[in-house]
C-alpha cells in the first residue's frame, strides 16, 4: 500500500494495533449482547402479516395464557405511559408499537414478554392480529404520484438545523423534495451536439451486521439505564427522553463494542421499546433481534434514477439533468438527509456549468430505509458512472479520457456553487489509472471466458451541520483517558482518537485508555456515521488534547518550570500538590462551518467540510455460457488526507469494497406483493471467501485537509463508491452487454448476452 509520507516519530501515521484486538481475539471484549441483567425478561416482538392495514382487534388471550409469560404489550398500553409513542430523527412518524394501522409486512405490532425466550417466542406465534386491509404502494416513482398514502399526514421532526425547513403537509408520499438549480440546463441540452439519457435502478438490501441489533432497559431508582448496540448513544438519550417526558439527566444511555453497525444501529431503532416496557413492567427487558428480524427493521434504500447529459462532439459534458426517487419505505428515519446530502452530489465528480437536479424521499409500503455505508452516494455512483461510460462507448472515446476531459478540479466550484478545496479527485483518478495499467494492452480472451476492465470514480459530501464534544483527562501520574462518544463498531475509531491524543501530548498511543460511550460519562457527539469520525471528533479530541496540554504548560509555569519544560507530568503535579494528586482537564468542540442551501436554488457557498474521494478499478471473468461474474482483481484508491494509521486505512479500505461487492453481485431483497421472501442467509447471500476477489489493492493518495484533525478526514465509505458501476462498465468491456438494475445477477447478465444476440429468453 502506498501512502502519504509519515510523520517522524509521531504517533499519527503509524499503524497501531487496534486498542481493543487483545480483548476481542480473547472473548474479553463487552458486547451488549453478552449482557444478563438481574430479573431481566425477554420481548418477543408480533410483527404485521399485511403491508398495509387497518387494525380492527388483537387477540392476545391465548399468548397471556402461557405458562411463564409476564405480560402482552400492545399501543394501548404503550399510551398509558406515553400519550404520543412516535419517534423519528427526520419525522416523528414511527409509533413503538403500531397505532390503528400497520405500514409494511414486518411492522411490530405487540410485544409478549417472559423469562425465557422461548416461552415468550412459542407464545408470540398465538397473538392474532384482524386487519383490514388497504391499497399498497411499493415502487417509489409509483408512489411520488400515488393517491394511496402511507401516512395520511407528514410530520417533521425538527431535529436537524439543515431540515428544519419541512412542514407538515397531507396528501403525499414525497417526505422531502431536493432541488439544485444551476445554469440554463435547457438551453444547453439545445446547444448540445450529443444528448444522452439512461435510467438506472438498485434494489433494498440489508446491512448485515454480524452481531444483531440489541437493546436493554433497566429502571433504576427516579431514572432508567439502557444499554444498546447504537451508532448514536448522545441522541438515543435525548430522544428517550423527549418520549417520556424527562429530563435527560434521568436517561443513561450506555453502549459497549459493537460487531458491526453500517449504519443499521443509528439514531432510535429497538430502544424506544425497550424503555416504555421495562417501565411498564418495573423490571429489565432485553429486546434482542434475530437476524432474519433486522430485514424488518432498517434496510437500504432502493433508487430510480433518471440521468440525461448535453455533451458536445469532443466528449465535454455541458449539462446534465438528475431525476432520483429514493424508496424510504414506511418510515422516514434518516431519509430525507440521505436524499438532500446525497442530491448534492448526484450529478457526478464533474465540472459541468447547467445542472437541473431533484432528489425525492418518498414512503412506500415496504420495510424502512436508512442510511447505509455511503449515505446514498453508492446508489448515485452507480448511475452517474455507469452513464459516463456508456457517453464515452457511443463516442468512441476511451472511458478514462471523458473522465480526465470532465473532472472537477480544485479551485471550481461544485453543482452546488461550493468550490472545490483539498479534494484530489484529480489524482485519485489518475492513481486509479496507473495501477490497472490502463494504457497498455488487455487480453480480453477469445474462449467460452472473456475478460474486462473498468473504473469509476466517486465523491461525497460530508454531513453537517453537526457537534462533537470529548474530554482529555490528565492523572497526577501521567496517565491519559479519553472521554469521548464516538462508538468504535469495527473501525478502529478509539485507536485513531488515540493517536491524536498521544501525537499532541507526546505520549504513546497504547498509554491512552478511551472510555466507551456512556451518556453519564462521555460528552456529546451527534453519532457515528458518514465516515465523520475521524474529521468532527478528531478535531474535537484535538483541542481537548491542546488543551490539556495547555493547562500543563500553565502548571509548570505555576510552579516555576522554565518554558518548554521537559519535566515529567508525575513531578509537575508532586509540585504543585506535594504528593501523587490532581488531575488537568482538557475540553474540546467542534461544529464545522456550514451553510445551507438555498431553498429555490438548492446553491450554498459551504455544503461541505470536506470531500471524500474514492474510485475503484476492476478486472473481472465472463462466463458467455452461464452468465457468471468473477471479479478477478481490485484496485481501490481514496484521498482520505493524512491517513493516521495506515493499516487500519488498509482494512477500512478492503472492507468496504468487499460489502459493496456483495451489494453489486448477489444481495437484494426479494418481495412478492410486499412479503418479503427470503429474509434468511441461507437465501440472502452476502460474499463468502470465495466471491473475494484474489487481488485486491489499496492506496491512498498523497493529500492533505488542512482543516482536518493532522490532515486527516474520512475513509470508512470511499471504496464503496465506484465499485458497482466499475464492475457493469469491465462487463460491457469484456462482452459487451449493459446491465442497468442492480445487483448484476448471472442471470442478469445471460440475458443482457442473449437480447443482444437477438436471441432473448422468455421471461418466467
Amino acid at each position: 500500500m502506498t501512502t502519504a509520507k509519515l510523520m517522524p516519530q509521531g504517533q499519527v501515521g503509524r499503524s497501531v494495533h487496534r486498542l481493543e484486538s487483545w480483548a476481542k481475539v480473547t472473548g474479553r471484549a463487552e458486547y451488549t449482547h453478552n449482557l444478563r441483567l438481574p430479573g431481566m425478561l425477554h420481548a418477543k416482538i408480533v410483527r404485521s402479516t399485511v403491508p398495509h392495514g387497518r387494525i380492527k382487534s388483537i387477540d392476545a388471550s391465548a399468548a397471556a395464557n402461557v405458562p411463564g409469560v409476564h405480560a402482552v404489550v400492545t399501543a394501548e398500553e404503550i399510551r398509558k405511559l406515553i400519550p404520543h409513542p412516535y419517534y423519528g430523527p427526520a419525522f416523528h412518524d414511527q409509533p413503538i408499537l403500531a397505532i390503528d394501522k400497520v405500514r409494511y409486512a414486518g411492522e411490530p405490532v405487540a410485544v409478549v414478554l417472559a423469562r425465557d425466550p422461548h416461552v415468550a417466542e412459542e407464545a408470540a406465534r398465538l397473538v392474532t392480529v384482524d386487519y383490514e386491509e388497504l391499497p399498497a404502494v411499493y415502487d417509489e416513482v409509483e408512489a411520488a404520484r400515488s393517491d394511496i398514502y402511507v401516512h395520511e399526514e407528514l410530520k417533521p421532526a425538527g431535529t436537524f438545523p439543515d431540515l428544519k425547513h419541512l412542514a407538515g403537509v397531507r396528501n403525499t408520499n414525497v417526505a422531502l423534495d431536493y432541488k439544485l438549480v444551476r445554469g440554463d440546463v435547457d438551453q444547453a441540452f439545445v446547444e448540445a451536439d450529443h444528448v444522452f439519457e439512461h435510467e438506472f435502478t438498485t434494489q433494498q438490501v440489508m446491512h448485515t451486521p454480524f452481531e444483531p441489533m440489541i437493546s436493554l432497559a433497566e429502571p433504576s431508582g427516579a431514572g432508567l439505564t439502557i444499554y444498546t448496540a447504537s451508532q448514536s448513544p448522545s441522541f438515543v438519550r435525548i430522544e428517550i427522553a423527549r418520549l417520556l417526558g424527562w429530563p435527560e439527566n434521568r436517561v443513561r444511555v450506555k453502549t459497549g463494542h459493537l460487531g458491526g453497525g453500517f449504519g443499521a444501529k443509528l439514531y432510535i431503532k429497538l430502544e424506544a421499546l425497550a424503555a416504555a416496557l421495562a417501565l411498564l413492567v418495573h423490571a429489565p427487558v432485553r429486546v434482542a433481534l434475530t437476524m432474519e428480524e433486522q430485514f424488518y427493521t432498517i434496510t437500504k434504500h432502493p433508487t430510480t434514477f433518471r440521468i440525461k447529459s448535453g455533451v458536445t462532439k469532443d466528449g465535454r459534458i455541458i449539462a446534465r439533468r438528475c431525476d432520483v426517487w429514493w424508496n424510504g419505505g414506511a418510515y422516514a428515519d434518516i431519509g430525507p438527509r440521505v436524499t438532500q446530502k446525497s442530491g448534492f452530489t448526484a450529478a457526478g465528480p464533474y465540472d459541468i456549468d447547467n445542472v437541473y437536479l431533484e432528489s425525492a424521499a418518498v414512503y412506500t409500503n415496504r420495510p424502512p430505509a436508512g442510511a447505509l455505508r455511503g449515505f446514498g452516494i453508492p446508489q448515485l455512483v452507480w448511475a452517474y458512472e455507469s452513464h459516463t461510460d456508456l457517453i464515452a462507448r457511443a463516442l468512441g472515446i476511451d472511458p478514462l479520457e471523458i473522465r480526465r476531459k470532465n473532472i472537477l478540479r480544485n479551485g471550481r466550484p461544485q453543482a452546488t456553487g461550493t468550490i472545490m478545496v483539498d479534494a484530489a479527485i484529480e489524482e485519485v483518478l489518475e492513481r486509479t489509472a496507473a495501477r490497472l495499467n490502463w494504457s497498455a494492452p488487455f487480453d480480453r480472451g477469445t474462449g467460452r471466458i472473456r475478460r474486462g476492465r473498468g473504473l469509476a470514480i466517486g465523491f461525497k459530501a460530508s454531513v453537517v451541520p453537526t457537534t462533537s464534544m470529548a474530554i482529555v483527562n490528565v492523572s497526577a501520574d501521567g496517565s491519559c483517558t479519553l472521554y469521548s462518544s464516538t462508538v468504535d463498531m469495527g473501525q478502529g475509531s478509539d485507536t485513531a482518537m488515540a493517536q491524536i491524543v498521544g501525537e499532541v501530548l507526546n505520549i504513546p498511543a497504547e498509554s491512552v485508555r478511551v472510555v466507551r460511550p456512556d451518556t453519564d460519562v462521555t460528552p456529546y457527539d451527534m453519532a457515528t456515521l458518514g465516515s465523520r469520525s475521524t474529521f468532527h471528533m478528531g478535531n474535537a479530541v484535538r483541542l481537548a488534547a491542546e488543551d490539556a496540554k495547555a493547562k500543563l504548560a500553565a502548571l509548570a509555569r505555576e510552579v516555576g518550570e522554565p518554558e518548554q519544560t521537559n519535566l515529567p507530568i508525575p513531578a509537575l503535579f508532586r509540585k504543585k500538590y506535594g504528593m501523587q494528586a490532581g488531575n488537568v482537564i482538557g475540553v474540546g468542540s467542534f461544529i464545522p462551518p456550514y451553510q445551507s442551501p438555498d431553498h429555490d436554488t438548492g446553491l450554498s457557498e459551504n455544503v461541505t467540510p470536506f470531500w471524500m474521494i474514492g474510485a475503484t478499478g476492476v478486472e473481472v471473468e465472463v462466463d458467455t455460457e452461464t452468465g457468471h461474474v468473477k471479479v478477478t482483481r481490485m484496485v481501490n484508491v481514496a484521498d482520505l488526507g493524512k491517513p493516521l494509521n495506515p493499516r487500519i486505512v488498509e482494512t477500512q479500505l478492503s472492507g468496504a469494497a468487499i460489502m459493496q461487492l456483495g451489494f453489486t453481485l448477489s444481495e437484494r431483497m426479494e418481495f412478492v406483493a410486499g412479503q418479503l421472501t427470503n429474509p434468511t442467509l441461507a437465501d440472502y447471500k452476502i460474499p463468502s471467501f470465495h466471491d473475494v476477489p484474489a487481488v485486491i489493492e489499496n492506496e491512498a493518495v498523497a493529500a492533505e485537509q488542512r482543516t482536518g484533525p493532522f490532515g486527516a478526514k474520512g475513509v470508512g465509505e470511499s471504496a464503496t463508491f465506484g465499485l458497482s458501476p466499475a464492475v457493469a462498465n469491465a462487463i460491457e468491456d469484456a462482452v459487451g452487454v449493459r446491465v442497468t438494475s442492480l445487483p448484476i445477477t448471472p442471470e442478469a447478465v445471460y440475458r443482457a448476452m442473449r437480447a443482444a444476440q437477438n436471441n432473448p429468453l422468455e421471461d418466467e
